[in-house]
């Protein structure tokens, strides 16, 4: 079993740095990448942003060029899916039947758009996703210059799609079941600073607006709300979030816990299975608890730093957790996490669009959200590293 390659399920940004980082830390043996897309890993960030605007070409959004896997001696398996997987006997069944042993395998099978169970019309033409190249490209060879857009969801991937289309002028309604946008990740003061930015520039937006229906003859025609009101739209883009892809895992018996839970190592509860990235619960003694972050510097990192211990590191992976959101000109950027703040401090000229809020539990910094302060978001970072 030793002499088994290590194989990754998940072809993605995280897979892509492990099986990078594996080559680069002086791993000569089997490698496996095996992804259920037919591309080679891509970046999803500007899936939202510029590729959906066509600012970006799909060769601009592939993270290496085509010869990645032949350099790097890997046997990449793409358009593959993984049916299970067998712990005693360290191995992954394919779909079609082949069977591949590993000797170590990493988890990095990431998240994937979450859908309403139960809602009349979601088969309908004109309902989307947004979560790959095909979801977008779809997007794209639907819409016309008079489309009516309506975006189920104000959290980030919905605003960022709303700017996104409305610079080419499309009618945006968007539709969040809460009572503010971004009420999950950000404190009231930016939820309604987001709010205006939006509703100037023209989008729709409505608050406490809980879908009832997705209607139309075929096609989509309108939604309708729970308080009975109807907005025509020829598009309705689902945009309500996303949850880890964990059944493999479950299936294989390994903890799940909010992702495949992992500990400071990102070793899952088997000794030879790992998980990384969007798919990852593991411990933070930062924070004390089990953190699963969907962000593009998690999957990079911690798909570095799951190769680094398949090879052997001990090494501890607890990161002061970044992010960003591109909506129009504005930049937002986010270091730490907020949850559990009890006041707030702002910094800098909303009215300029230029501040930063800082969140914190007591007098404990926990977060920091900065809008176009890129210095105020690097200092943020340093001071929470420094807080441990």
């Amino acid at each position: 079993m030793a002499n088994d390659p290590i194989i990754i399920i998940g072809a993605g940004q995280c897979g892509q740095k492990a099986t990078e980082t594996l080559r680069q830390q002086g791993y000569e043996g089997g490698l496996v990448l095996i992804g259920d897309e037919p591309h080679a890993p891509y970046q999803r960030p500007p899936l939202s942003k510029a590729f959906l605007k066509g600012e970006m070409s799909l060769e601009r959004l592939m993270l290496k060029g085509p010869d990645y896997f032949d350099q790097f001696n890997i046997d990449a398996r793409l358009s593959r899916w993984v049916e299970s997987i067998d712990p005693a006997g360290r191995r992954v069944l394919l779909h079609g039947g082949e069977s591949v042993a590993y000797s170590k395998l990493l988890l990095a099978t990431g998240t994937r758009s979450r859908k309403i169970p139960v809602l009349p019309g979601l088969d309908l033409e004109g309902v989307h996703y947004m979560r790959t190249i095909a979801d977008v490209q779809a997007i794209m060879q639907a819409l016309k210059p008079e489309t009516r857009i309506a975006i189920i969801g104000g959290g980030y991937i919905g605003l960022e799609v709303a700017s996104a289309l409305r610079s080419f002028k499309h009618d945006v309604t968007v539709i969040e079941g809460m009572e503010r946008v971004l009420q999950r990740v950000v404190c009231p003061q930016l939820s309604d600073y987001f709010h205006r930015l939006h509703s100037s520039r023209g989008v729709a937006i409505h608050v406490n607006a809980v879908l009832e229906a997705i209607e139309g003859a075929g096609r989509v025609e309108r939604i309708r709300l729970r308080d009975g009101q109807e907005i025509d739209t020829d598009m309705v883009l689902m945009a309500v979030g996303a949850e880890p892809v964990c059944e493999l895992a479950e299936q294989a018996g390994l903890t799940i816990e909010n992702g495949v839970s992992t500990d400071e190592t990102c070793r899952t509860s088997d000794p030879n299975i790992y998980a990384a990235g969007d798919c990852s619960s593991f411990f933070s003694k930062r924070y004390q608890r089990h953190i699963r972050l969907e962000s593009v510097q998690n999957a990079i990192d911690q798909g570095k730093h799951a190769a680094g211990a398949m090879l052997g590191s001990a090494e501890v992976y607890d990161p002061v957790p970044w992010f960003w959101s591109d909506q129009y000109e504005i930049k937002l950027q986010i270091a730490g996490l907020s949850q559990g703040y009890d006041r707030t401090e702002v910094e800098g000229d909303e009215t300029e669009d230029a501040f930063a809020v800082r969140y914190f539990a007591g007098d404990r910094l926990l977060c920091v959200d900065a809008v176009n302060m890129p210095r105020a978001h690097m200092m943020a970072r340093r001071e929470l590293a420094n807080l441990d």
